[in-house]
This record gives structure tokens, C-alpha cells and sequence, in this order.
């Protein structure tokens, strides 16, 4: 069967057909309408991915709705419908239209969770949108929200690094944005005093900082070791280990554990560097 027999035919009654006869046909033809309902919702599923490729993301949209509603057990409508909505989301712009956009996108990776509730592309789906909608305005409990997704992918999959990694990165934005705030609010007390990034921090302002995100730091430097440990070359993983390494130096009480936090920073974002230049290489090599 394709779409175009699911088109309206004609036909005429006989009043000779017994009862048992009319039953069938109503039963067949139910069936066959359910079915035209497939392949149609397949045909606009098909159609939606076209138009996706080509960048028309609004008529890609009609087309994974109309897919869903023709059938509501097409996962992958479902799933190409949240991607768009998340693709024409703009991380930071203010507007209604885009605040929408993000929302339609959770909503629509939540509906597939809600169905299948394993399913990883909708838990990667949720996770990166809410990352991506946490940061302006900066909002600490979405960021967190963000975590738990990469976290339930982890508990399905350990053996994938990408989680461990965003996990990372995660820790790493909400702790670098508690330091500035804490480096700010101390040069306000102290009438503009300047306290650059790489100056260790005040004894009062750094036990603060400890006090509230020492145990996020740790999380996150123990999920970029595992990351790489799964993925050796994973140079963006050693890129944010060297970004909280020095977050962590300034949790250091004295200037030697300091020294060797900043060391150990060094050490990978020099070996990321190492690890770019290689993959840059590799293909002039082949």
C-alpha cells in the first residue's frame, strides 16, 4: 500500500450483503484508514526531514506535527519535532517567540520520555536544551536540572563519555560564575580594590567559595577524569579539567597546594593542545 491508495475511492452498496459481510467491510475499512494514517504520517515524517536538511526549520515543524498527529506512535516525529524546536532556540535572546521555541523543545522530548521513558536521544534532547536556555538569564537551578539528564544517560549507558563530559561542563559554568560573583562582591566591600581572576582569593572569600562549591568542583573534575579515561583523545574534556583545576587552586589553603593545582592545569591544557594539533594533522597524513 502507498499513500496515494489511501485516497477516497467509490464504490456501490448491495442490499443483497448480509450483516456479518457489512461487518468485515467496516472492520476492514477502519483497519485500512489506520493504516493510510501510517504510511501518510511517514510520508510527512519524510518530508519533515527534507525540509530539515534543507533549513526550512518552520516547514519542517507542519510537517513532524502533522506526522505525530496522523500517528501518535511515530517516536521519531516526535524526536525530529523537539530538534527542530531546539534548533531555531537562540541561547540569551530575550524574546517571546524564542522563549517558546525552547519550551516546545522540553515539552516534546518530555512527551517521548513520557512514552519511553529510556530513551536516550530525548534525555541528551532535554538535557542540552535546558543547558542551553540556564545561561541568560543565568539560572543556577536549570543548570543543575540540565545535570540530572546527563546523569540518567549515565545510569543506562556509563560506558559513553559525552555525559561525564557535560557533567564537566556543567560544574565548571556554575562555579566559575560563583567565583566571579564572590570576586566582585568583595571589591564592592572593599571600594574597587582589584582582585584579578589569577590573584588567590581572600581567606573569608575563599572558605565561602569552598563552603558552597568545593563539592562541585570535585564532582566536575571527577567527571572530566572519567570522560577522558573512556576517551583517551577527548581534548575538550582535558580543556574544562584545566578550567576547574584552577577553580580548584583556589580552594588551596596554602600557596603550595595552590602551585599544584595551577600545575596540574597547565599539564592538560597542554596536552589538549597536543592532542588539536594531531587531529588537525591527521587528515593532511591520509
Amino acid at each position: 500500500m502507498n499513500v496515494a491508495a489511501c485516497s477516497p475511492g467509490s464504490g456501490k452498496s448491495n442490499n443483497h450483503v448480509s450483516l456479518a459481510l457489512l461487518v468485515l467491510a467496516a472492520l476492514a475499512i477502519s483497519f485500512g484508514a489506520a493504516g493510510c494514517d501510517k504510511l501518510r504520517a511517514r510520508d510527512d515524517l519524510n518530508k519533515g526531514v527534507a525540509a530539515y536538511r534543507d533549513g526550512k526549520f518552520d516547514q519542517s515543524i507542519e510537517y513532524f506535527k502533522q506526522a505525530k498527529d496522523l500517528d501518535p506512535s511515530l517516536t521519531n516525529a516526535r524526536l525530529y519535532l523537539a530538534t527542530a524546536y531546539a534548533t531555531q532556540y537562540i541561547p540569551g535572546a530575550p524574546s517571546d517567540e524564542n522563549i517558546r521555541m525552547g519550551q516546545e523543545a522540553v515539552k516534546e522530548f518530555q512527551d517521548v520520555l513520557t512514552a519511553d521513558a529510556n530513551n536516550i536521544s530525548a534525555i541528551d534532547g532535554i538535557g542540552s536544551i535546558l543547558y542551553n536556555m540556564a545561561g541568560t538569564p543565568y539560572n543556577r537551578s536549570r543548570f543543575e536540572e540540565s545535570k540530572t539528564y546527563h546523569m540518567k544517560h549515565i545510569s543506562l549507558k556509563p560506558e559513553d563519555p559525552e555525559p561525564y563530559y557535560w557533567i564537566g561542563v556543567i560544574d565548571w559554568t556554575v562555579a566559575y560564575r560563583a567565583n566571579l560573583e564572590m570576586r566582585g562582591q568583595w571589591r564592592i566591600k572593599n571600594q574597587g580594590k582589584a582582585l584579578k581572576d589569577e590573584d588567590p582569593m581572600p581567606a573569608d572569600v575563599r572558605d565561602a567559595y569552598t563552603k558552597e562549591d568545593g563539592q562541585l568542583i570535585d564532582e566536575g573534575i571527577q567527571n572530566l577524569h572519567k570522560a577522558i579515561d573512556l576517551r583517551p583523545d577527548y581534548d575538550d574534556a582535558m580543556a574544562y579539567l584545566n578550567l576547574l583545576l584552577r577553580r580548584k587552586a583556589d580552594q588551596a589553603t596554602s600557596a603550595d597546594d595552590r602551585a599544584s593545582a595551577l600545575k596540574q592545569a597547565d599539564e592538560w591544557i597542554d596536552k589538549a593542545k597536543e592532542i588539536k594539533q594531531k587531529k588537525m594533522e591527521a587528515p593532511a597524513k591520509s
